[in-house]
Order: structure tokens, then C-alpha cells, then sequence
């Protein structure tokens, strides 16, 4: 009988985490690295109430992309606010710098908001104005975040930007006339990788292709699962009507001195030892006989005798697709049965008995002791075939003695 291989699960996730892997790695999967620098930004001021510097020192900047990443340092100016233009977007915005001793031509640090115009109109309106660096402070609605600032064809002053709560209390101070001086300083390198846009189609069309891989692998898992299923319960029901109809084969206990056996000599073919006394033995219709625990499952298996294959099943009547046969096992044979082995041996016993007869009889007593021998070969192969009949029916041989 065909057996079907149960499928296996997880196959198809392995083979699905390989292609997203291997989608994730091919050439041109992963875009540039972004690579940026964080700014040092230290301020210093004296407080008019207290006559004391203060001064206060945080990593909270961040250089622009195009921007050389050194130190720069001076007094902090910003855009006059009579000009109203906070930005510093205008060509001809003028910057307020406080200087403490009227030192007006001291290096200082433009402040100007973001909006109003790019980064790169921005920096060049205070390059016009001699600035040695330009500090960019975020929106209101960014909070204490710095954005990434493209201002390519600015040369080479520095540019950073901080976040709106340090723009606007440097913005503040400096509004109120109190000169603040900015040290800028390089801070931490940062690096960090994105995908880019054709790495995210790229990757959106794996997923989508292994989505569908493993879809269609789910419904062939399943479908074999429901098979394999299937098969199951149809096996145990053929195996089921088999054994019945096993049960249907003659069996016999194996006595001492029982003749056909010779329990020192013959022995089962399939486990390949010798029959012994009261070993209960089944008896195929080919006349070969085995141990009933060894053939019963050979035959569940095969359904042929191990020794000439002769298909068992077919031999006791039953052709094609097994049906429903009443579970029914063969009595045990009484001790006035015989086996058709037997009574075959006994044939061939009385018949060389007869010509054993001495050769000095009588031709007056020749006749009658012919006619005997004939009379009793006639019933012994009566009863084999009677036993043969009998044998197909599944039924035992009852023995016969002549009158």
C-alpha cells in the first residue's frame, strides 16, 4: 500500500525571510549614509543686575551640510528690528551687534531666524555683511530639534543651526543690548544610513512577491495536509476490511508427533525460526503455513504470501476494492481435523506402503489387495479435494475415515 508523506511546515517561511534578506542586500538596496556633525555652542555674557559672566556651554547645535566643520567664535548681532525682518532674508538688512568699549570692528555671529527665504539666501546676505559665522535658529513648532540645512555655494563660512528655545534667549539678550559672545566648536560625528527611493520600490516588490510566494505555499501546505488527511482514514478503513478477511485463513496448534510437521526441520519464512509445539500457525491457500504474529501483519502490509506471492486476498474471493466483510475468525480445529498437507503425506504414506507389499504373493491375492489400494487413493483424493473446497471457503477440513 502507497504511503504519502506528510508535508512539512516552515519550509516556506525560511525560503521567505531568505529572499527579504536577499532583497535587503543586493547592490543598490541600501542608499547613501548620511554623515553629520553636532556643534559645541558656548555662550558668555555679563548680567547688568548682577555684574556677573555668565556663561553656559551645550552640544545642542548642528553644522550645515555644506558648512566646513571647524571652530568659529565672536559677538553675536542680530537683524535690527526696525528693518522687521527677523529672517535676515533681505540684501540689505543691517545687524545690531552690542560691543562692549565701542569695539565695533570685533568678528561677530549672525542669529537669524528660519522661514522667509533658504538657507543659502540667509548666509550669503551675512557673508555681505563681514560675518564669521551664521547661526540658523529652528521654527517654534520644531521644539529643541535641528533640521539638516542645504545651503551649497555659501563658501566657506561656518553654518549651524540650534533650536528655537536656545535662539530665542540668546535673541532676547541681545535685543535688550547686553553683548553676548558665541564660541562654536565641533562636536560628535553622526552617521546614518537610509534607504532611498528606488531601494524602497525595490524592497516593496519583494515583500509583495514573497507575500505571494507564501500565500500560494499556505494553500499547498493545507490542501496536501487535507489529502494526507484523507489517505489516513481510508488506510485504516482498507486495513481494517483486510484484517477481517485474514481472519477468515484456517489456523492450527502444532502438536507433538503431529504428521506433515517436522517441528525439528521446518520453519516460518518470515521470522525464520522453527515451529514448535502449541505454536499456533495459519495456513494460506498456496498450503504454505507461518506463524500466525508473523504473517497476520505481513498480509495487512502486502497481501501476498512471502514465500510464492500469491496475492491472498484475491484467492479467498475478493477481487478489486475491499467492501464490508463480517469480522469472523477461523475456529480452532478440533483434534479430529487434519491439514491437507497432512492428508497429502499420508497419500504418498499409503502408497508406498502398497508397493512395499513382499513380491512372493499370489497372483490369487494380487487382485484384491489392487482393488483395496485403488478404493482407498479414490477416498484420499476426495477428501483432498473436498479439503480444497473447503479451504477456499474458509472453512475447516473435517477428516474422514473409510468405513
Amino acid at each position: 500500500m502507497a504511503c504519502r508523506r506528510r508535508p512539512e511546515a516552515g519550509v516556506g517561511a525560511r525560503g521567505a525571510l531568505a529572499l527579504l534578506a536577499l532583497a535587503l542586500n543586493v547592490p543598490g538596496a541600501r542608499g547613501r549614509a548620511l554623515e553629520w556633525y553636532s556643534a559645541v555652542v558656548s555662550t558668555e555674557y555679563v548680567d547688568p543686575h548682577t555684574n556677573r559672566t555668565v556663561w553656559s556651554v551645550s552640544e545642542s547645535g548642528r553644522f550645515g551640510d555644506s558648512s566646513p566643520k571647524e571652530g568659529a567664535q565672536g559677538l553675536v548681532g542680530v537683524p535690527r528690528a526696525a528693518d522687521r525682518d527677523p529672517e535676515g532674508c533681505a540684501p540689505d538688512t543691517r545687524f545690531l551687534v552690542p560691543a562692549p568699549g565701542g569695539q565695533g570692528d570685533a568678528p561677530w555671529v549672525a542669529l537669524v531666524a528660519r522661514g522667509g527665504c533658504t538657507f543659502k539666501d540667509k548666509v550669503l546676505v551675512a557673508a555681505r555683511r563681514n560675518a564669521s559665522a551664521v547661526v540658523l535658529y529652528n521654527g517654534e513648532g520644531h521644539g529643541n530639534l535641528t533640521t539638516p540645512m542645504s545651503h551649497a555655494g555659501t563658501g566657506n563660512i561656518v553654518v549651524i543651526m540650534v533650536s528655537y528655545p536656545k535662539g530665542r534667549e540668546i535673541l532676547d539678550l541681545v535685543q535688550k543690548g547686553i553683548a553676548v559672545k558665541m564660541t562654536i566648536g565641533v562636536g560628535t560625528r553622526h552617521v546614518q544610513e537610509f534607504i532611498s527611493g528606488q531601494s524602497v520600490v525595490f524592497v516593496a516588490i519583494a515583500f509583495i512577491t514573497m507575500m505571494i510566494i507564501s500565500l500560494a505555499w499556505l494553500i499547498f501546505y493545507y490542501i496536501q495536509r487535507f489529502l494526507y488527511t484523507g489517505s489516513q482514514f481510508g488506510s485504516q478503513s482498507h486495513r481494517k476490511e483486510a484484517k477481517k478477511i485474514i481472519g477468515q485463513l484456517p489456523l492450527h496448534t502444532v502438536k507433538h508427533g503431529e504428521k506433515g510437521i517436522d517441528v525439528d526441520a521446518e520453519n516460518c519464512a518470515v521470522c525464520i525460526e522453527n515451529f514448535k509445539v502449541k505454536d499456533v500457525i495459519r495456513i494460506l491457500p498456496c498450503k504454505h503455513i507461518f506463524h500466525r504474529i508473523c504473517i497476520d501483519p505481513w498480509l495487512l502490509d502486502h497481501r501476498t504470501c512471502p514465500m510464492c506471492k500469491l496475492d491472498v486476498i484475491k484467492a479467498l474471493g475478493y477481487w478489486g476494492e475491499l467492501e464490508d466483510v463480517p469480522e469472523t475468525s477461523a475456529p480452532e480445529p478440533t483434534p479430529g481435523s487434519v491439514l491437507v498437507a497432512n492428508l497429502s503425506i499420508s497419500l504418498q504414506d499409503d502408497r508406498s506402503e502398497g508397493s512395499s507389499l513382499p513380491s512372493s504373493s499370489t497372483s490369487d491375492s494380487a487382485p484384491p489387495c489392487d482393488t483395496s489400494f485403488k478404493e482407498d487413493a479414490g477416498e484420499n483424493t476426495a477428501l483432498l479435494e473436498a479439503g480444497r473446497s473447503d479451504l477456499q471457503r474458509g472453512g475447516p477440513i473435517s477428516s474422514r475415515t473409510s468405513s
